[in-house]
């Protein structure tokens, strides 16, 4: 059989059509039957945040980290300030 040029591109692109128009289904899908949160019992409360680490801690793990990427000692570093982003 001798499929006409246009046939063939039309078919091709009429397959990734459905092909994504399936894809897009399926993830709305499953966002909807995902994202349903569970009811809390009434006498719990939700669970608090993990506390902040240890600013001096994380002050040296950071210091270290550039130090070694500069290739320097860690004693000529000195951090003023840090802002989380």
């Amino acid at each position: 059989m001798d499929y006409s040029s246009i046939f063939v591109c039309l078919m091709g692109m009429g397959t990734v059509f459905f092909g994504l128009i399936c894809l897009i289904a399926l993830t709305t899908l499953m966002s909807r039957l995902c994202g349903r949160k569970q009811p809390t019992p009434e006498g719990q409360t939700a669970i608090p945040a993990a506390p902040e680490p240890d600013r001096q801690e994380l002050v040296a793990a950071v210091s270290a980290a550039i130090a070694e990427e500069l290739g320097t000692d860690i004693t000529g570093i000195r951090i003023t300030s840090m802002k989380k982003l």
